[in-house]
Order: structure tokens, then C-alpha cells, then sequence
């Protein structure tokens, strides 16, 4: 495997271009599928769908709902991971490992934005 440079600048820039667009575009689809909601952690609930009162007009509205509060947690966590690779980006630690403390490599960051760990010590991770 090469030895990784350290990422420059414009790379970083793109990156966080990247993210932020990401993150402005899972807010808006938040939006889209819950409703404010004081009682939450987060001040958000999934929408509930009405569409009437038969049985079959139940057993759909639940299954959407199921389906729009997995989504949401999908769209939490994605929300969490990316404001956590902004704040190592505004704190000079984004592209360093927080197992081993090494570069994570530019192309690993590149396709996955928010990665926090090198590809050795994930590997690791999954296999323990």
C-alpha cells in the first residue's frame, strides 16, 4: 500500500463543501417526513399519515410510519456523523484516525466523508 500524503487544502475545501450540501439536503428531507415536538431529544417526531379510518387505510398508515421513524434515526445518525466530521474539520483533527492516530487516507475520506477511523483499524473493529 502507498504511503498517504497529507491532504491539502483544496481537498479539505471540497470535503466540507460536500458535507455541508449533504447536511442542508437531510435537513430538508427531515423536514419533509416529521413535525416539531417538544417532548423529543431532538424537538422532531416522524409525521403520523392519515388516510382514513378502514382497516386496510390502518395497516397503512402504521407501515408508512414505521417505515418514516426508521428513516428519521437513519437521517439523525447521518445528521450526527457528518456535524461530528465538521467539528474535526474546524478543530485540525479531521483525517487523523481516533484509534491509532494516523492520516486516514484522502481517497478512504473522499468516499466516505465521515469516516473517523483508518481502513486498518475499521477492519479491525469488524472482525473483533
Amino acid at each position: 500500500m502507498e504511503k498517504q500524503t497529507i491532504m491539502d487544502q483544496e481537498t479539505l475545501n471540497q470535503i466540507k463543501l460536500e458535507l455541508l450540501d449533504r447536511k442542508k439536503k437531510i435537513l430538508e428531507d427531515l423536514e419533509d417526513i416529521s413535525r416539531e415536538d417538544s417532548h423529543e431529544a431532538d424537538n422532531r417526531s416522524a409525521k403520523f399519515p392519515e388516510y382514513g379510518n378502514k382497516p386496510d387505510e390502518n395497516a397503512q398508515e402504521i407501515s408508512e410510519y414505521s417505515t418514516t421513524v426508521e428513516t428519521e434515526k437513519i437521517f439523525e445518525k447521518t445528521l450526527s456523523d457528518i456535524d461530528k466530521a465538521l467539528k474535526r474539520i474546524e478543530n485540525g483533527e479531521y483525517g487523523i484516525c481516533k484509534y491509532c492516530g494516523q492520516e486516514i487516507y484522502p481517497k478512504r475520506l473522499l468516499a466516505r466523508p465521515t469516516a473517523s477511523s483508518c481502513v486498518e483499524c475499521k477492519t479491525k473493529l469488524q472482525s473483533s
